[in-house]
């Protein structure tokens, strides 16, 4: 008997496509290439980062909530355009990636993260530590994500959170 959350049997060639993906998300943000970031999105897609006692009670109140590639395209320019902040630069490490369900194109899968921030008058410190909770959705273009779920284990944000997860 499986554990109801184990990963699927997949092909070695999936999940390496699987990794490509989430390694080049986490070097988009990284690099501060917001203006890429939109396109790892299916126009239906749901985005949150939301704190693990609110994803856990099933209350939808998250800190960033994007409904639909419209709203993932809106806080990009915000993000850009609109917010003042202090110069930072996040570096994303990511662990255990497991693909817990594939058919027809789509998949579910799950990735630890850990986000630290630097910022340019203070020493690096944890910004956020968590899982991403994915469905991804094959596309002409590749991979996508449908739903991105970044439930973060934090009791609070120390700073602003500026840029995506």
């Amino acid at each position: 008997m499986t554990a109801p959350d184990a990963p699927a049997r997949i092909s070695s060639d999936l999940l390496q496509e699987v990794r490509q993906l989430y390694e080049d998300y986490a070097d988009t943000l990284d690099e501060q290439d917001i203006d890429r970031w939109p396109g790892y999105f299916t126009a239906d897609a749901l985005y949150q980062v939301i704190s693990r006692e609110n994803h856990d009670a099933g209350l939808t109140h998250a800190t960033i909530h994007c409904d639909g590639l419209g709203m993932v395209q809106d806080r990009a320019i915000a993000t850009r355009e609109c917010m003042v902040h202090e110069p930072r630069f996040l570096r994303h490490f990511l662990h255990g990636l497991r693909v817990t369900a594939a058919a027809d194109g789509a998949m579910r899968a799950r990735c630890n993260f850990l986000v630290i921030e630097c910022t340019s008058d203070d020493d690096p410190r944890v910004l956020l530590v968590g899982q991403y909770q994915d469905a991804l959705q094959r596309t002409p273009e590749g991979l996508k994500f449908r739903e991105r779920r970044c439930v973060y284990d934090n009791f609070r944000i120390y700073n602003s959170l500026v840029f995506p997860v």
